[in-house]
C-alpha cells in the first residue's frame, strides 16, 4: 500500500495559512486510502499544504518514487490523491493530469519536480 506524509503543525494545516479548508477532513479522507504520517514541517512552507505520496513496495519495484505535491488546498485535491493511490499510485498508475499541477521539487533537490530518489 502507498503511504502519505502530510505536513502539519507549522503553517501547513493551519486556518491562518490556508483558510477555508477543513484540514481535519483532508487528513481523514487521505487516511481512508493509505497510511498517513504527519510531519511537523517539510520545509516548503510557501507551498502549504504539502503532501508526499510514497509508492507501495510494488510501485517502488516498478520504479516509482515519492511524489511531492504542494498547494493541496481544495477538498477535491484529497479526493484526486486518494483516487490515484486507489489506482496504484507512484510507479503503478499514471499521475492524473490535475495532480501534475500540484507537483513540487522537494527542498534541497533540483530537476524533476515532485520526484525524490532514495
Amino acid at each position: 500500500m502507498s503511504g502519505i506524509t502530510v505536513c502539519r503543525d507549522c503553517c501547513c494545516g493551519s486556518a491562518r495559512k490556508v483558510p477555508g479548508l477543513d484540514h481535519d477532513e483532508q487528513l481523514r479522507r487521505l487516511s481512508e486510502i493509505a497510511e498517513v504520517r504527519v510531519s511537523d514541517c517539510l520545509d516548503v512552507c510557501e507551498q502549504a499544504n504539502v503532501v508526499v505520496v510514497r509508492p507501495s513496495p510494488e510501485g517502488r519495484a516498478a520504479g516509482g518514487r515519492p511524489v511531492w505535491l504542494g498547494l493541496v488546498n481544495h477538498p477535491d485535491a484529497a479526493k484526486d490523491i486518494a483516487a490515484w493511490i486507489g489506482d496504484g499510485g507512484p510507479g503503478l498508475a499514471p499521475m492524473p493530469d490535475i495532480l501534475t499541477l500540484h507537483t513540487i521539487t522537494p527542498p534541497g533537490r533540483t530537476g524533476g519536480a515532485g520526484n525524490l530518489s532514495g
